[in-house]
C-alpha cells in the first residue's frame, strides 16, 4: 500500500515539474517575441525619423534621430495622442491653462485610452525644467499613469540658419520662426504616430471645451464614410485637426518639401490642391469633393487664448467665431 502512495506521489511531482517547465518555456518564448516587437516597432519608428536625413543634409552624419523623452513611460496602443508643441514666450506662458483644460476635460476612461505628448521645442534649458517642473507637481497622477509625456526636440536638428536670434531682417526672422514651427510640428507628428489610432494637434495657448473628447470619440465613431483626410475641430490654424496616424507620415513628408515655403497650415491646404483636384479641372467641382474628406465640426471644440505670440514681440488677438 505504501508502494502505491510513493509511486503515486512521485507521479504528481513528475507531473507538476513537467507543467511548470512547459510553463517557463512558454514564458520564455513570450518574453523573447515581445522583446521582438518592440525591437520592431523601435525600429519602424527610428527608420521614420531618418526620413529627415533626406531633408537636412547637416544631420546626415548624426546617429540615431529621435526626441529626448523626458518624461514618459512608453504608452503605446491607445486610440488618441494629443500633441502641444511649446516654445519660451518670456514673460508669458498659457501651457498650465491649456494643459490643466485639455486633461481636466477627459473622464478617466478616456484619459487611460490616451496619451497627450508636451513637445518642448525650445534650446532654453530653464524653459524645459520649468516645463517639467510644473507638469510633475500639477499632473502627478497623468505622470504617473503614463498619460501625459513630455519630449524635448534635439538642437542638432535644426540648423544654424533656423536661429531666428543671428538674422537682421525682421522679415527673415519672422520666416526662419513660421520654418522652425513647420519642423516643430513634423517631429511632434512623427513621434505620436507609434502611439495611437488617431493623432489630435493642438497648440500651447488653447482652451478646450467641456466634454471634448466625448464628443470627438463619439463624432469619429459614427462618421459613416471612412474616406476622410482629416478632421477639423477647430477652424483656426493648426489647432483641433485630428488625423489618422497611419497618413502623418504622408502629410510629415509633404509639408518638410515645402517647409521654407509657407506656414503648416497653408501647407495643410495645398496637399488638397496636390491629392483632390485633377490638373485643369473645375474649381466647384474640386471643392464639392474637399468637403466630404476634409470634414469640419462645428461648433468648435477648442478656442486659442493666447495674446502673445511665440514669436518674439508679436501680439494675436484671432478667435474662433464657431467656438
Amino acid at each position: 500500500m505504501r508502494t502505491k502512495q510513493v509511486n503515486l506521489l512521485i507521479t504528481l511531482v513528475a507531473v507538476a515539474l513537467f507543467s511548470f517547465s512547459c510553463f517557463c518555456i512558454y514564458k520564455i518564448t513570450q518574453t523573447i517575441a515581445q522583446k521582438a516587437d518592440i525591437l520592431n516597432k523601435n525600429e519602424t519608428v527610428s527608420n521614420t525619423f531618418e526620413d529627415l536625413k533626406f531633408f537636412f543634409p547637416h544631420i546626415r552624419k548624426e546617429g540615431r534621430i529621435y526626441p529626448d523623452v523626458i518624461i514618459g513611460k512608453g504608452k503605446t496602443g491607445v486610440s488618441f495622442a494629443l500633441g502641444i508643441s511649446t516654445v519660451n514666450r518670456g514673460n508669458y506662458s498659457y501651457l498650465k491653462q491649456t494643459l490643466t483644460s485639455v486633461v481636466s476635460r477627459m473622464t478617466l476612461s478616456e484619459e487611460k485610452d490616451s496619451v497627450v505628448i508636451v513637445s518642448v521645442a525650445d534650446s532654453n534649458e530653464d524653459y524645459l525644467h520649468s516645463v517639467v517642473k510644473m507638469i510633475t507637481r500639477k499632473f502627478k497622477r497623468q505622470v504617473r499613469s503614463g498619460s501625459l509625456e513630455v519630449i524635448s526636440i534635439p538642437a542638432f536638428l535644426y540648423s544654424s540658419m533656423l536661429n531666428a536670434k543671428h538674422l537682421a531682417e525682421a522679415s527673415q526672422k519672422l520666416a526662419s520662426w513660421q520654418t522652425k514651427q513647420v519642423l516643430d510640428f513634423c517631429i511632434l507628428m512623427l513621434y505620436a504616430q507609434p502611439k495611437a489610432k488617431y493623432y489630435l494637434q493642438l497648440e500651447d495657448d488653447i482652451i478646450a471645451k467641456e466634454m471634448y473628447f466625448t464628443k470627438i470619440t463619439d463624432f469619429v465613431g459614427n462618421i459613416s464614410s471612412n474616406n476622410w483626410f482629416f478632421i477639423e475641430f477647430s477652424m483656426l490654424g493648426f489647432i483641433g485637426k485630428l488625423f489618422r496616424s497611419e497618413d502623418l507620415t504622408h502629410f510629415v513628408r509633404f509639408f518638410l518639401m515645402f517647409y521654407k515655403e509657407k506656414p503648416i497650415d497653408w501647407l495643410l491646404n495645398d496637399i488638397f490642391q496636390v491629392k483632390v483636384c485633377d490638373t485643369g479641372e473645375d474649381l466647384g467641382n474640386c471643392t464639392k469633393r474637399k468637403k466630404q474628406i476634409r470634414i469640419r465640426y462645428k461648433p468648435s471644440l477648442f478656442q486659442h487664448v493666447g495674446i502673445h505670440s511665440s514669436f518674439p514681440g508679436k501680439e494675436q488677438y484671432e478667435k474662433d467665431v464657431y467656438y
